[in-house]
C-alpha cells in the first residue's frame, strides 16, 4: 500500500462529508483535493463512490424517523405518498439528464479550472440571489405541490456541472421558486437521498470492475470519516439556516475558485485543466 494512502482517504472522506450538504460543490472539492493529493486513478473512482456512500447514509441516518414514516405509510397514508411522489418529481430530472451526460461530463469538466471558475459563478449566483430578499410563500416541505418539486429538481440538474453544488442549486433554486429558507434546505436533504443513491448505484455499475478487496481498509477510512462528518454537517446547516443567510458560502466559493484561478495562470501549481 502506498506510503500515506490511508491519510489521503481521511482528508477526502473528511472533504466529502464537510461538503456534501453545504453549497460548495463537493465534486468540486473532491475534484481539486484529489489533484493537490495526487489521486486520481482508477482506484480513487471507486473510493469517491464509497465516500459519497458514507455521505448519503449520514443524511439518512439524521431523517431516519422521518424517512421510517415514510415508508411505513407510504401504501396506507396519503400524505406519505404525496411526500414520495414530491421526491420522485424533484428527481426526475437530473436522472434523465444525467443518463443522457454522465460521460460526457466526466470527460470533459471533471478538471480544476471548470470547478474554480463554476464555484467563482455559483458564489456570484448566492450573492445576488440573497440581495433580493424574497418573500417566502411555502414554509414547509408538506406544504409543497408537485409542479414546487419539479422547480427544484430542474434546479438540481444544473449542478451535473461540477462546481455548481447540487445542495447550493437545490436550496437557491427552492428560495427562488418560493420556499422559506428552511424548507428548502430540508428539500435539498430529502432530494439528495433518491439522487444520491441512484448516482451511486450508477457509478458502482459502471466501475464494477475496479473494486478489489485489497483497497478495503482505504474505503473503510474514508467511510467513515465521510460518514461522521457529513453527520455533524447536517446537524450544524439545519441550526445555521435558522439564523443566517449563505453569503458566507459565496464568499467562500468566490475566494477559493479565484485561489484556483490564480495559482493556475501563475503557474504555481499545475492544475489538471
Amino acid at each position: 500500500m502506498e506510503p500515506y494512502l490511508l491519510l489521503k482517504a481521511l482528508i477526502l472522506g473528511l472533504v466529502e462529508g464537510l461538503t456534501e450538504f453545504l453549497p460548495v460543490s463537493s465534486t468540486g472539492h473532491l475534484i481539486i483535493a484529489g489533484d493537490l493529493l495526487d489521486y486520481q486513478n482508477e482506484q480513487s473512482k471507486v473510493f469517491d463512490i464509497v465516500i459519497q456512500l458514507g455521505a448519503i447514509l449520514a443524511v439518512c441516518w439524521y431523517f431516519r424517523q422521518r424517512i421510517g414514516k415514510a415508508l411505513g405509510g407510504l401504501t396506507s397514508e396519503p400524505e406519505q405518498q404525496r411526500f414520495a411522489l414530491l421526491l420522485l418529481v424533484g428527481f426526475l430530472p437530473a436522472a434523465v439528464l444525467g443518463l443522457l451526460l454522465h460521460s460526457l461530463i466526466k470527460t470533459y469538466l471533471f478538471n480544476a479550472i471548470t470547478v474554480a471558475a463554476a464555484l467563482i459563478g455559483g458564489g456570484i449566483a448566492i450573492l445576488l440571489i440573497e440581495s433580493r430578499q424574497m418573500r417566502a410563500r411555502i414554509h414547509s416541505v408538506e406544504a409543497m405541490r408537485w409542479p414546487d418539486a419539479l422547480k427544484v429538481g430542474l434546479a438540481q440538474a444544473v449542478a451535473m456541472f461540477p462546481g455548481v453544488s447540487r445542495s447550493g442549486a437545490t436550496i437557491m433554486g427552492g428560495m427562488c421558486f418560493g420556499l422559506s429558507r428552511q424548507a428548502a434546505t430540508e428539500f435539498s436533504f430529502f432530494l439528495a437521498i433518491p439522487t444520491m443513491f441512484a448516482a451511486t448505484a450508477y457509478d458502482v455499475w459502471k466501475n464494477w470492475g475496479s473494486l478489489r478487496w485489497e483497497d478495503f481498509p482505504v474505503f473503510a477510512v474514508g467511510f467513515v470519516a465521510a460518514f461522521l462528518s457529513g453527520l455533524l454537517t447536517v446537524k450544524g446547516l439545519i441550526h445555521f439556516v435558522a439564523r443566517h443567510t449563505f453569503a458566507s458560502f459565496a464568499w467562500y466559493r468566490i475566494f477559493f475558485g479565484g485561489v484556483v484561478l490564480a495559482t493556475y495562470f501563475s503557474g504555481m501549481v499545475e492544475w489538471k485543466a
